[in-house]
């Protein structure tokens, strides 16, 4: 296997946004399944790309799993604050599962915040049920910080997402 790591092409943003959204219907993390709301933002890498770096695993030019680095801010943080990088939509294709692709971008993502200047640490926020996501997080050094969990639904009391952090 040869796995490297890229910014994504513009040209690769359907089957990116399709991995992604796979991954999560395939895991079942979508609580309104094909009705989801929130799959229209996964299917979206052009928004997600305007406004945050959206890299790639490859093995070639086959796309294992992809992620989206949000640097600082801006519209596509969900709970960085200053000084904190974002980690979002982590996914790797289920047929791709086990080569190393989550963990490398990971990895990748801690690298560009250690490079982003003033960035002090990196924060992320995961559902209950994503344990091979957590196994990866806490391998790196990822720590759990149930003061910043949070719901994106308020209405629905079942949606709290689990924060992590990494200080650089």
């Amino acid at each position: 296997m040869d796995l490297s790591i890229r910014h994504a092409h513009p040209h690769e943003y359907d089957r990116i946004g399709e991995i992604t959204a796979q991954a999560y219907l395939g895991d079942g993390l979508l609580d309104f399944g094909e009705s989801d709301e929130y799959l229209g933002e996964l299917r979206d890498v052009a928004k997600r790309a305007a406004a945050a770096d959206v890299l790639v695993a490859v093995d070639h030019d086959h796309i294992l799993g992809v992620v989206t680095f949000v640097p600082r801010g801006g519209p596509m943080a969900d709970i960085a604050r200053p000084g904190e990088a974002e980690i979002r939509m982590l996914a790797v294709a289920r047929e791709s599962r086990g080569r190393g692709a989550g963990e490398t971008l990971v990895r990748a993502c801690v690298d560009h915040a250690r490079a982003t200047t003033g960035c002090v640490r990196v924060v992320l926020s995961t559902q209950r049920t994503m344990h091979a996501a957590h196994r990866i997080y806490e391998r790196l050094g990822f720590t759990r910080t149930p003061d910043r969990d949070w719901n994106p639904l308020p209405d629905l009391d079942d949606i709290t997402l689990l924060t992590y952090e990494l200080t650089l």
